[in-house]
């Protein structure tokens, strides 16, 4: 049992260093070994250990039914602030707020009773969130910043919202991703930020191609990419051609909004990461945004040249962070579904 306490511990640890490509199975094994010690205290910290490393990899749906098999009423004060931290982090990623704010209440009776002053600030850091910025909404007339808890309402509602924190299209529980189609979003969001008027071809080639001036071929180009999303929106909104450009028309929704990141940052989903406070590796940030090393250590290279990150330490040992973020709350940014999925 002994052994079985030294690997959780190093779990703990490698997961507070972001080494994360410890082994889950031997977690799992050590917490099966005090289960049957009847060590719960110690089998609880272990599964709690899992669920936090599935909440970074973005598996929501596991990390709640893992948590689902503790009952915390037996806790220790500052085992159940822990256990209601982390129901608060999964309701965020789900943006059921009203769920955090809950959990947020009851983590910090939890904390108050522990009487552990980093713990109680760790309830703040994590409430805080929910009064913070987490996206702009980008409208016809005015654009302005969202809380999470907007955010959440503007989901739920019957307009069309054209979601640039995860490149989809959303209207009424359908989803369209275009995730893997940069072209065909980035011709979407002038569509929608145009609506409900329509928007000159010339300017959807300047935005889609990056190009000042545009010939023949390249309105020949716009037709093809134009017809590809077409396809793509099929089921939730049409695209018609005008005079002068093209215009979104939704099939049900009467409205239609664009939702912007907080911050318009090409690398926004490794800041984000970066934003729990953790010295990161490059491997650890790669494994949890499913891509390759050399695609991150780019991306940090190019944070790093205009003084967003920073580096300490060398080769394995090399680990990066940034400066915290306060005027935005990066939850959108983060792996994992939002609602509607």
């Amino acid at each position: 049992m002994a052994r079985a306490r030294c690997v959780v511990a190093e779990a703990e640890i490698a997961l507070v260093t972001r080494d994360l490509a410890w082994s889950r199975e031997r977690l799992n094994a050590a917490r099966q070994v005090l289960e049957a010690h009847a060590d719960r205290t110690n089998a609880a910290y272990a599964r709690h250990l899992d669920v936090r490393l599935l909440l970074l990899f973005g598996r929501i749906d596991e990390a709640e039914q893992a948590l689902d098999e503790l009952d915390a009423t037996h806790f220790p004060p500052a085992f159940r602030a822990l256990h209601e931290l982390t129901l608060a982090g999964i309701a965020l990623r789900r943006l059921h707020t009203r769920a955090a704010r809950s959990a947020l209440h009851r983590a910090a009776e939890a904390a108050q009773q522990a009487g552990i002053p980093s713990l109680m600030a760790e309830v703040e850091k994590v409430a805080d969130v929910l009064q913070t910025p987490a996206a702009r909404l980008v409208g016809r007339d005015n654009e302005r910043l969202l809380l999470l808890e907007e955010v959440e309402i503007l989901l739920a509602s019957k307009a069309l919202v054209v979601d640039a924190c995860r490149y989809e299209i959303r209207s009424e529980g359908l989803v369209v991703s275009l995730a893997k189609r940069p072209i065909l979003f980035t011709l979407a969001r002038a569509l929608g930020e145009a609506w409900p008027h329509d928007i000159p071809r010339d300017q959807l080639i300047a935005r889609a191609f990056r190009l000042k001036l545009a010939d023949e071929s390249h309105r020949a180009r716009l037709r093809v990419e134009i017809g590809r999303l077409r396809a793509a929106l099929r089921p939730i909104a049409d695209i018609n051609a005008t005079p002068h450009g093209f215009m979104l028309v939704p099939h049900r929704a009467q409205d239609l909004v664009v939702l912007a990141r907080p911050i318009e940052e090409k690398h926004g989903a490794v800041l984000a990461l970066l934003a729990d406070g953790e010295a990161w590796s490059s491997s650890a940030l790669a494994l949890v945004l499913a891509t390759s090393q050399r695609t991150v250590q780019r991306a940090l290279d190019a944070l790093a040249a205009t003084g967003k990150v920073q580096s300490f330490g060398r080769g394995q040992a090399c680990r990066w962070v940034t400066s915290p973020m306060p005027a935005f709350t990066t939850t959108l940014l983060l792996p994992g579904p939002l609602p509607s999925h």
